[in-house]
């Protein structure tokens, strides 16, 4: 069962920090929350 949770936690991280989302203007979600909070 932990071995389920890492895996998961990893896809969490990956899609939220480094897989570029079109729908986002080609950033990251983390990326696009900056850019947000920045304007």
């Amino acid at each position: 069962m932990q071995e389920l949770r890492d895996r998961v936690d990893s896809y969490i991280d990956y899609y939220n920090s480094e897989r570029y989302q079109w729908s986002l203007k080609k950033m990251t979600p983390d990326e696009f929350r900056s850019h947000l909070l920045a304007t």
